[in-house]
């Protein structure tokens, strides 16, 4: 008996952390029945068994410990050194703390301990007493129960419970043999059933979903937000309806989250506004709206402006040219894409809008060097702004947004074969003056190469660089830094 209640106290040990149905529930009940062994002075004892029923009622207090109150009867059995049987009616009664800190999905062991009122009473007094110390045939004295367990899972409301320990009791008059330097005890070994009301119906991890709908949907009781996308598992199955096992449930690439909280897109459909791109490509590849089908409002959807006209779906005039992409496309046959379709030097939304010119065409020199003289007119004594014409940072290098500026130029350079003129670049006066001058005469160099390329003679055209000297604005701004970053053009007498 003793060797096998040992072995079942250690085979408690190796269970992993877990919480199951064993920790979750209102109340348990169950009912149990017991092999006793008495401990007592009479060695003969071990040949005696006895039987012992208990019932009891749990509660759980936290995710470990529960309180158990439990009543019993008896009868404890044994021999004295006569071999003369003697018999003792038990009627326990105890409040026990149960610690089980280790649980597996169909088992958990625990440990307990607890405080007892013994009622007992002798049935069968032994042959022999101890005369020094009288003995009372029945009484009521304090008990110490100690021992450990085992429930294991027979379905959800109903588990098997196996037990293990030894009661101290706070008396040596259980066999009638009094003792001063022993108390009387005994050990026992039982089998029981425990049912359980209200398992998994808690909410452990308070995320709007029982424990026992967490197991039945395959998300984890014990954590509110089972596949980590900051959303809880309650509010995913029952409010957005997307999956809570997955970060991402329509698998467009953005997580649940992001769709419902930052870009108010459905998590549940990978094109929420049905425009022929994924949610994912509007927001993070090509800056759209995934929730509204045409989002420059340009009257073309963001599907066809990628899929077909390469055009950009979050702005409603891709090449900058003063015309709406669908206006192009539409109502002016040009290129959405290029802001000079006709590589005439004008805009097309100038020649339209400005200039009543056709965009498609190279229109007569006449008629385009007379407008675009109106609008760049290059002086022989006041030197002319070539505003649009910027470069890359502490570089030489011109941007592409230059390109209709110098186009201006060159097409009056072209128009006007006797006309030289002096290409003067300028800085603003941060950092090193004759790192600026050295920088603006760079600058100025650049702007002549690029129209020697297109074909304007080089003797014709003088670069110079002044760095910080004549600002037109004031640089303790940065609106007047810019102003003062500026390619000027004059006409010069050669």
């Amino acid at each position: 008996m003793k060797q096998l209640i040992l072995i079942l106290l250690l085979s408690l040990i190796p269970y992993r952390s877990i919480y199951s149905q064993f920790h979750d529930y209102s109340v348990k009940y169950g009912i149990q029945a017991h092999l006793m062994q008495p401990s007592t002075e009479f060695d003969n004892d071990a040949y005696r068994l006895s039987l012992f029923g208990r019932g009891f009622l749990r509660i759980e207090l936290n995710s470990y410990l529960e309180t158990e109150l439990g009543v019993g009867i008896g009868e404890l059995n044994g021999k004295d050194p006569n071999n003369k049987n003697w018999s003792t009616l038990i009627f326990p009664t105890d409040l026990r703390l149960v610690f089980s800190p280790f649980a597996s999905n169909n088992s958990s062991p625990y440990i307990y301990s607890g405080l007892g009122l013994l009622k007992w009473n002798l049935s069968d007094l032994p042959s022999i007493t101890n005369s020094q110390n009288p003995s009372e045939e029945n009484g009521w004295n304090l008990s110490i129960p100690l021992g450990g367990g085992i429930e294991i899972k027979l379905s959800e409301e109903i588990l098997l419970d196996i037990s293990g320990g030894y009661t101290f009791a706070l008396t040596d008059d259980l066999n009638f043999y009094n003792s001063p330097d022993v108390k009387d005890g005994f050990f026992d070994l039982g089998i029981g059933l425990t049912f359980v009301m209200g398992g998994s119906l808690t909410d452990r991890d308070n995320d709007g979903l029982t424990q026992k709908f967490e197991n039945m949907i395959g998300t984890n009781p014990e954590k509110r937000d089972t596949d980590g996308d900051n959303l809880l598992d309650g509010d995913e199955y029952s409010l957005y309806k997307t999956n809570p096992l997955l970060k991402d449930s329509d698998r467009d690439g953005l997580n649940d989250f992001d769709e419902i909280k930052r870009y108010n897109s459905d998590p549940n459909s990978i094109d929420t506004d049905g425009d022929d791109l994924t949610d994912f490509d509007e927001v993070i590849t090509y800056n759209s709206n995934p929730t509204i089908k045409d989002s420059d409002s340009d009257n073309l959807t963001d599907g066809y402006e990628v899929n077909v006209y390469n055009t950009n779906p979050s702005k409603n005039d891709s090449d900058t040219d003063q015309l709406f992409d669908n206006d192009e496309l539409q109502k002016y046959k040009t290129d959405p894409n290029n802001p000079d379709t006709d590589g005439d030097g004008l805009l097309d939304g100038e020649e339209i809008l400005k200039y009543n010119t056709n965009p498609l065409l190279k229109d007569s020199q006449g008629v385009k060097s007379a407008n675009i003289e109106k609008i760049l007119k290059i002086n022989e004594n006041k030197p002319t702004v070539l505003d649009g014409i910027t470069f890359e940072t502490d570089k030489d290098e011109i941007n592409p947004e230059s390109e209709v500026t110098l186009n201006k130029t060159f097409l009056i350079l072209k128009n006007n074969p006797t006309l030289s003129v002096e290409i003067k670049g300028y800085t603003d006066n941060v950092g090193n003056a004759s790192y600026n001058k050295k920088l603006s005469q760079q600058r100025a160099e650049a702007v002549r190469i690029w129209l020697v390329k297109k074909g304007i003679d080089a003797l014709r055209i003088k670069a110079s660089g002044y760095g910080e000297l004549n600002p037109i604005a004031d640089n303790n701004h940065p609106e007047g830094r810019v102003k003062n970053r500026r390619i000027e053009i004059i006409k010069i007498n050669k």
